[in-house]
């Protein structure tokens, strides 16, 4: 086997073996725990570089996980779009585990009987890797139930009431998520005889439509869930601001996108130009509304974020719906922006939360000049968040919306109004926060004083600490670098989402690099 195919398997299996060692540890040398999570989560990243360089120069990869050829055995593919997002997963889940290193979440479960927080991470990391890496339907559902079971623990760290609360609502949507795309593939094999994506790819297109279009409808049911792709985004906002500071980062800028990444490939592979596109653009339309019109109402820095995450997956969905090589591009350069983007956003929240003790709007102020440094780490991906010119938030949009007025339809351009409202309704949004947690001066006198108004009175924040570990800031920092570099490195990262989408709606590079061309 080539070197490159063989290192495939590694963004899977690097942290599923780590695990093992993990649990064999125990909840003893925790530093030892730290450093085997970051050393696997740098390695992953590391092969995935080399993977994207490879996908991009070369075509996609394959390798047949124990030497079973599709369509009998389970192969790993790694093409542009999935490269590029394993590469951006892996750096995000680096930085957010530096930061849970430095927030000692790990000295957290000190009265318990084994570590669990670092082992659950990096089951959800191999979930998500082998969701982007899987070229067959069951093993995609493997990957989500590994997400679910890694990502569960992880929302209900620490055993509180509302983090039982709301993990056993995700769950609960997960479960039927996951019931869903039982059903689709139960119908999928009895129609096709086969679950690979590049042999349904060939096998759809002999379907009667009203069989195509029931798998189609099943599997987008499932994954919208799990891309909370309205109205199946109400669990959302009440299941992610109850999580600890590292897991709420990492759900909402990357498990939601699993979702997404599963939606395209599904549209794209094997649906290209369906009349379930038209409902798509619906769909997105109604995601970006009513997610932004919820974000402005929050007077909650985390459950601002989580309704703006839920009116921004509507860009990425636009994109899909458009069906087209330039929409599919702005939506693969956009799903890249907002995994950073929302995932450092997520992480600065933690930092006010560990400095003020609250994320509450109106019990907070001062903040800019207590806490500069997380005044400038919020106030940038905020901004960018938003879509101010030059960051990469406005150049997805960009493209979105030029690909919107090239396609000309009114839906589409309906969309493109829609999302320029959006993009105005989330900059008052963040504004709106950033006024009063940051800029709003407070009262000398009641400096490190507990807030117990619901409205704000002109206190200073609680402080329940005057410092925080470097480290934190680094991680955040990180994030917030990366982010901006999408702007200097626009074009090359464009360029490659554009090769990227061409790939995807060719379909043969992809069908040829899995199953031959004697198929």
């Amino acid at each position: 086997m080539p070197p490159l195919e063989s290192l495939i398997c590694l963004p899977v299996l690097l942290p599923l073996l780590a695990t093992g060692v993990k649990l064999a540890i125990g909840g003893r040398l925790r530093r030892l725990q730290s450093l085997i999570s970051l050393v696997t989560l740098g390695i992953s990243l590391a092969v995935s570089v080399l993977l994207m360089i490879a996908a991009d120069t070369r075509g996609p990869l394959v390798t047949e996980l124990g030497g079973w050829p599709s369509p009998i055995g389970i192969s790993l593919v790694a093409d542009r779009l999935s490269t590029l997002v394993l590469v951006i997963s892996s750096a995000v889940t680096f930085c957010v585990m530096l930061y849970s290193v430095a927030n000692s979440y790990d000295e957290q479960e000190h009265d318990a009987p084994m570590a669990i927080f670092h082992p659950a991470f990096l089951v959800m990391v191999a979930g998500v890797a082998d969701a982007f890496l899987s070229g067959d339907l069951f093993n995609l559902f493997v990957a989500f139930e590994l997400l679910l079971s890694g990502s569960y623990v992880l929302l209900t760290f620490g055993g509180t009431e509302s983090r039982i609360r709301a993990g056993a609502t995700y769950t609960l949507m997960a479960l039927a998520s996951s019931m869903l795309f039982l059903i689709a593939l139960a119908i999928t094999y009895a129609a096709t005889g086969t679950l690979s994506l590049a042999q349904l790819a060939d096998r759809f297109a002999t379907l009667p439509e009203q069989v195509k279009l029931l798998v189609e409808l099943t599997l987008l049911l499932a994954f919208a869930i799990k891309a909370a792709i309205f109205p199946m985004s109400a669990w959302l906002p009440d299941s992610y601001p109850t999580a600890p500071a590292p897991a709420t980062a990492v759900f909402a800028g990357l498990l939601t996108k699993v979702g997404v990444y599963a939606i395209i490939r599904l549209e794209a592979l094997l649906f290209p130009g369906g009349p379930v596109s038209t409902l798509l653009m619906w769909l997105a339309l109604a995601t970006m509304l009513a997610g932004v019109l919820g974000a402005v109402a929050q007077t909650d820095m985390k459950r601002m974020l989580s309704f703006t995450l839920v009116s921004h997956i509507g860009y990425m969905v636009f994109g899909v719906g458009l069906s087209t090589v330039a929409g599919l591009a702005g939506a693969i350069f956009y799903v890249v922006h907002h995994i950073t983007v929302q995932t450092s956003l997520f992480l600065v929240t933690g930092m006010v939360e560990r400095r003020t003790g609250t994320t509450s709007v109106t019990q907070l102020g001062g903040l800019m000049k207590a806490t500069p440094l997380i005044a400038v780490l919020f106030f940038v991906p905020a901004m960018n968040l938003s879509g101010i010119p030059p960051m990469s938030g406005f150049l997805g949009k960009l493209m979105l919306v030029q690909a919107g007025l090239a396609d000309g339809r009114p839906l589409a351009v309906t969309l493109v109004a829609a999302g320029l409202v959006t993009s105005l309704l989330t900059l008052y949004a963040v504004a709106k926060v950033w006024g009063k947690a940051f800029w709003r001066g407070p009262r000398a006198d009641r400096v490190g004083t507990v807030v117990e108004s619901e409205e704000y009175t002109g206190e200073d924040p609680t402080v329940t600490t005057t410092s925080l570990p470097a480290t934190l800031a680094v991680s955040v920092a990180a994030l917030v670098a990366l982010a901006l570099s999408f702007t200097v490195l626009a074009g090359p990262l464009s360029g490659l989402a554009r090769r990227a989408a061409g790939e995807l709606m060719a379909r043969e590079p992809y069908i040829t690099a899995v199953l031959g061309r004697d198929r």
